[in-house]
């Protein structure tokens, strides 16, 4: 089968590789514009035009893939078939319905739940037991079209959005051939995916890290490990950003008030919430490396009673 590719981030890597490496052909991918990222505005590539590149696919990278001239290049290349993982462009009727198969996306989430951008980021902060990958026939909507295929899998109680992705993204591959395999022999039954309770998974941002102490303990552990690696979860010790990294949920009797240090021990340190503690395991100092905090305690002599604070508590020390 002759297949466009269209994806962007590091989750669409696996699973163009995996297609690449199998029987299909794959004759083009898509992928977003370059970015300038850094002081100097160097130019920097998606993972998944790297990708390509490296394995000679014929990369486009449209502005606005609804523009004319760019649907007029899209239904000359020779396909039967659009997958797309995480491209972020919306694909409108003219292109869902231009080649044979149509397109079909590879979406990290058991949908209908956590329809939208953010999907393995929300399973985590969420608490969910249980997340997977859905092989989706794409329609108008956002992530509502018929369920091809699905591979679900039990969240391990520590899991970060990180070692999700990583498990989940090797899923996305093998799952899209076996679905294809199934195309080709017509032994697909689609179905309806119905309503959901769960909110669309909106795309996280820098602000949303920020430490609310107004959440139960539990809570925040969870934001914790769901915004790792990106964008973390920060405080404010003295007016320096502190990223907390990993922390343990404990009880706490203290009546200090949320955002207080409860107790420092040779090895860690306790911070009370609106119910519960964290003990905080891993941090990083603001310009510092990644430690641990009894690392973190050997260089500052943090105490029972200091205050963490949700934002600078002076204009200079940001």
């Amino acid at each position: 089968m002759k297949i466009i590719f269209m994806g962007t981030p590091d989750f669409a890597v696996p699973v163009l590789r995996t297609l690449y490496e199998s029987r299909h052909e794959v004759v083009a991918v898509y992928t977003k514009p370059d970015e300038e990222r850094g002081r100097g505005k160097k130019v920097s590539f998606s993972p998944v035009k790297e990708y390509a590149l490296e394995s000679g696919i014929p990369v486009y990278q449209p502005e606005k893939l609804r523009a004319k001239e760019t649907v007029e290049v899209l239904k000359k290349i020779e396909a039967d078939l659009i997958v797309v993982a995480a491209y972020g462009k919306i694909l409108k009727k003219n292109v869902l319905e231009m080649k044979r198969f149509g397109c079909i996306n590879v979406h990290a989430s058991l949908l209908p739940s956590y329809r939208g951008a953010a999907p393995i980021q929300w399973a985590v902060i969420n608490g969910e037991k249980k997340s997977g990958v859905t092989i989706m026939q794409m329609d108008e909507g956002l992530d509502t079209g018929d369920i091809l295929n699905m591979r679900e899998i039990e969240l391990d109680p520590k899991e970060t959005s990180g070692s999700l992705f990583e498990k989940l993204s090797a899923i996305g591959g093998p799952l899209l051939l076996e679905t294809l395999d199934a195309l080709e022999a017509g032994r697909l039954q689609p179905r309806k995916q119905g309503e959901t309770d769960t909110a669309y998974a909106l795309m996280l941002d820098k602000s949303m890290g920020e430490i609310d102490y107004g959440r139960t303990a539990s809570e925040a552990e969870r934001w914790i490990r769901g915004l790792d690696p990106w964008p973390s979860a920060y405080t404010y010790l003295n007016g320096r950003i502190l990223k907390i990294w990993d922390a343990e949920v404990i009880p706490c009797s203290s009546e200090e008030a949320p955002g207080t240090v409860v107790e420092v021990t040779k090895r860690d340190f306790s911070v009370r919430f609106r119910e519960g503690a964290l003990r905080i395991k891993e941090l990083q100092p603001e310009g510092k490396i990644r430690m641990t905090s009894d690392a973190f305690l050997r260089g500052y002599d943090l105490k029972a009673g200091e205050v963490f604070t949700k934002k600078p508590q002076t204009e200079e020390a940001l």
